[in-house]
């Protein structure tokens, strides 16, 4: 494991994205496994799960279990889903130090995926923020936007309405509020120009981004993002996951390959690329022939690489 100082968070969403858009459910112990090996990779955030209907999404059934476990690790930051109040009590009740809400900025894909509408949806956050202060645990809560910047089923989505939906989560409780591309609509110039607004609405409250490679944009949006200012960018390792409830959100940038993007360009990570590579034998042993992306993982390191911070590195 790296130890150094970070630059850019690499938050983890496979054992929560990626698993959940998978019809067969991995075996917890295999989960269990799985996230250890992430984190003895050096990765210092990890999406374990959701608390959600195991009738809805019966491959997050166990994702208490996940948590309790996941705890244990020192050093990491064990997040969980929650879409409502009752997943917050249920998360809360399992011990899970940090919530993520998705709160969707398109009409129809709130109605489709928790069958609120969005205003519905920012009062839900409101409710598990009055929850959350309530018990006096030092539990945090990070919302989400999905769609913002774009929807497959309601097609473009007004920006200035996605500010007005994350100004409206901070309003009522969330502590930080972040951007998703849940269909893999967005282009660098958007991502850019979304982040820039949301720094300036929301200070050091708005928080990091969500992106997908459906349309091989999600590299290139890393990139904006970062000029835009953000420090935290989701993956998932061999690129699993994407929204059930969005037709054709397929594609999370793949961990490995963002992990190379990143220390290329000289930002710390903490992440062993060597050790995270291997981690993907665990997936495909809990599910066999399941698959997996990455270019990184194909091609191995370019010649001569070396990690953000082990030597002098010209700009």
């Amino acid at each position: 494991m790296r130890t150094e100082e970070i630059d850019v968070l690499v938050s983890e969403v496979g054992p929560r994205d990626g698993l959940q858009s998978v019809d067969r459910t991995m075996p917890t112990e295999v989960k269990y496994r799985w996230i250890d090996a992430l984190a003895a990779a050096g990765l210092r955030e990890i999406e374990v799960g959701s608390f959600v209907s195991p009738k809805r999404l019966p491959q997050m059934a166990d994702t208490g279990e996940v948590v309790a476990h996941a705890r244990g690790i020192e050093g990491l930051n064990v997040l969980a889903l929650v879409p409502n109040l009752r997943g917050a009590q249920n998360a809360v009740a399992a011990g899970t130090p940090a919530l993520s809400m998705p709160i969707s900025a398109s009409r129809a894909h709130s109605l489709a995926n928790i069958g609120k509408t969005p205003e519905e949806a920012i009062q839900d956050v409101g409710r598990v923020a009055q929850f959350l202060a309530s018990t006096g645990e030092p539990v945090s809560l990070e919302v989400g936007i999905s769609t913002a910047f774009g929807c497959t089923m309601e097609g473009p989505i007004s920006e200035d309405w996605v500010l007005e939906v994350a100004v409206a989560c901070a309003e009522v409780g969330a502590g930080s509020v972040g951007l998703s591309d849940t269909t893999g609509s967005a282009n660098p110039a958007q991502v850019k120009r979304m982040f820039t607004r949301l720094h300036q609405e929301l200070g050091e409250r708005a928080g990091g981004a969500h992106l997908h490679n459906t349309r091989g944009q999600g590299l290139a949006n890393v990139v904006a993002a970062l000029d835009a200012g953000v420090t935290t960018l989701d993956s998932s390792q061999g690129g699993l996951g994407g929204c059930p409830y969005a037709p054709g959100a397929s594609g999370n940038i793949v961990t490995e390959d963002l992990v190379y993007l990143l220390e290329s360009m000289g930002l710390r990570t903490g992440v062993d690329l060597e050790a995270l590579i291997a981690a993907r034998d665990i997936i495909q042993e809990g599910l066999p022939g399941e698959p997996m992306y990455g270019h990184v993982p194909d091609a191995g390191v370019h010649n001569g690489f070396v990690y953000a911070g082990t030597q002098e590195v010209t700009r």
